[in-house]
């Protein structure tokens, strides 16, 4: 697998709306996107920060993996996600091999018009990976 960057850290918040004033006002990032995505039941608010993103994560639904997240003390960081070069299921097949356990068996569409695949952290250091390249 080729890994390009950094593409984001997903970041989970209760409330975009009492959470944006801190990165906004205090930090002097703008928030540049705000979208729902509905099958993964969260709102998402994107910043930047040079070429890396913050994306902000409320979630929509008790259901959702962000409210699950934060309902079990999680708080701040939810996911690294990685740019990969070589396409999202190719970098899938990859860890399949290496043995990594998948939480996306294949690519799925994300925010910002990406494709996307979550790695479990069991199999990843403890860190939620996120795969993630541009549809095409």
């Amino acid at each position: 697998m080729k890994i390009s960057r950094i593409d984001h850290l997903g970041i989970a918040v209760k409330s975009i709306d009492e959470v944006l004033p801190y990165f906004e006002n205090v930090l002097g990032l703008k928030c540049y996107n705000i979208e729902e995505v509905e099958d993964q039941k969260v709102k998402t608010a994107f910043l930047k920060v040079g070429e890396v993103k913050l994306e902000l994560l409320e979630p929509t639904s008790e259901e959702s993996a962000v409210a699950k997240f934060l309902a079990n003390g999680g708080r701040g960081v939810h996911h690294v996600a990685f740019a990969v070069e070589d396409g999202v299921a190719n970098a899938l097949a990859e860890c399949t091999e290496k043995e990594i356990r998948l939480i996306d068996q294949t690519p799925r569409a994300g925010a910002e018009n990406m494709m996307i695949a979550f790695l479990h952290p069991k199999t990843t250091a403890g860190i939620l990976t996120e795969l993630c390249e541009p549809k095409k």
